[in-house]
């Protein structure tokens, strides 16, 4: 029986071109699904911490993910260069191309781990936190970041397998991860009281044993691609594609969290009912966007073989075929969603504040109803990302909040007046306008010039 990741590689190549999307996108959506389960269950034990621990982890909060973003950048490379090297059938510069982003991926996260730890402090003291909540946010981060390692281990096994086809080890582990944090938290954070410092050890734990794992199977000498770094030689232009493809995408995930951090201090002005209809409208999206998300992840892989292997009309094919499949999904979804009777069950699912429920019954309604733009958002930039044209989707992310975002929340707030509103309908606007500019940059064919 041929392996897995060489049975999906015919299938991407060759193959029926719905099954390889689908065998794809699942794994990642249930992996999405999870993750989103997992988020929702940690905010639960967090708010049982005092308001010093819950303060200062949310106030460090961004600065993780800002970290985390940035280290996203290396996992699109991999996967986009190594699913190039395996439609092209280059395996061995497939292996090489592996070593050289696991050796890279392993020397940015312990530099970059050891110099937060070091400045702990100054961050903790910029970020403008004070008292108990200084201490616990300089603990938090101390523990937390010791995670960048295994994180990036586990990253490297996801763009390592993605790239292959593979998207169902990688779904495998992170729920393992998963698991051990929804146990670790309660365990360390309540029964043993260690508060902050026990949702920090929780994460660490919850990455260190998957990447542990993750290690041993990139090593596995019986996949097609596979780690050998006795043999690693850095090389200059393997070197040069990853920063190429991967900085773009670096640059693009951890500006944009900046951009959400300033939008979030613009909700907090219509109070904290705004504020948590916004969370509560976000957290229902995020499960609303899961199939849209997995579909993306799916065209870059297929994309990334396809164009390895010189077949570019099948490449598009898929891309098409992806688009207008989700598209449809999420519009018939989205009419569902949108209606107010199910829109307000749905949010009272999460709180039973009166005011609270309107108004996140409100921003769903927006949102689900106009969800199908997603569809065409994540397959297109899936599709550049799968060109290695990152530096559209990362141009396209920062137009979409800084541009985009911004200036409608101007007008709605500025010239329309529509209050608290004008959150609703900046996020709405600038999820609508972001996929018209890849669709027209698409068909500009710019996405045909080689990159690397």
């Amino acid at each position: 029986m041929k392996p897995i990741s060489e049975k999906t590689t015919q299938e991407i190549l060759s193959g029926n071109l719905v099954k390889a999307i689908l065998s794809l996108a699942i794994p990642v959506m249930i992996n999405s699904f999870l993750q989103t389960m997992y988020n929702l269950t940690d905010t639960y034990w967090l708010g049982q911490l005092g308001t010093s621990e819950l303060a200062g982890i949310n106030l460090i909060s961004p600065v993780q993910s800002i970290v985390v973003n940035f280290g996203s950048g290396l996992t699109v490379a991999g996967s986009v260069l190594i699913a190039r090297y395996v439609g092209a059938k280059k395996i061995e510069d497939a292996k090489s191309m592996a070593n050289q982003i696991f050796a890279s991926a392993m020397i940015f996260s312990v530099t970059c781990a050891t110099l937060i730890f070091l400045l702990s402090p100054v961050i903790v003291k910029a970020l403008g936190a004070e008292g108990d909540v200084a201490k616990v946010a300089e603990i938090y981060l101390k523990l937390v970041i010791l995670d960048m390692p295994f994180l990036y281990t586990v990253n490297m096994f996801q763009s390592v397998n993605q790239a292959q086809g593979d998207t169902v080890r990688p779904m495998l582990l992170n729920f393992l991860g998963i698991c051990i944090n929804m146990v670790a938290d309660p365990l360390l954070m309540v029964v043993l009281k260690f508060g902050a410092a026990g949702a920090a050890l929780a994460t660490v734990f919850a990455k260190m044993i998957p990447a542990i794992i993750a290690f041993i199977l990139l090593n596995n000498q019986n996949r097609t691609v596979y780690l050998a770094l006795r043999k690693l030689r850095f090389e200059k232009k393997k070197m040069l594609d990853i920063i190429t493809i991967g900085l773009p995408s670096a640059i693009g995930g951890s500006v944009t969290q900046f951009a959400f951090l300033l939008l979030t201090k613009s909700v907090l002005k219509y109070g904290q009912e705004a504020m948590a209809a916004y969370g509560v409208g976000n957290k229902i999206n995020g499960l609303i966007s899961l199939p849209s998300n997995g579909i993306g992840s799916a065209v870059a892989t297929i994309v990334s073989q396809n164009m390895g292997a010189g077949q570019e009309k099948r490449a598009q094919k898929a891309y098409k075929m992806a688009m207008f499949g989700i598209v449809i999904f999420l519009f018939a979804g989205g009419m569902i969603l949108s209606r107010e009777p199910v829109a307000t069950a749905i949010v009272q699912i999460f709180t039973d504040d009166p005011a609270v429920v309107v108004m996140g019954s409100q921003y769903l309604s927006i949102l689900a109803f106009w969800c199908f733009f997603n569809g065409v958002h994540n397959s297109t930039m899936g599709f550049f990302q799968g060109c290695g044209h990152t530096e559209v989707t990362m141009t396209v992310d920062i137009l979409r909040l800084w541009v985009f975002r911004f200036a409608t929340l101007f007008v709605c707030q500025q010239i329309l007046h529509l209050g608290v509103e004008s959150i609703w309908y900046c996020v709405v606007v600038s999820n609508a306008l972001t996929p018209v500019v890849l669709v027209v940059t698409y068909l500009t064919g710019y996405w045909r010039k080689k990159r690397v």
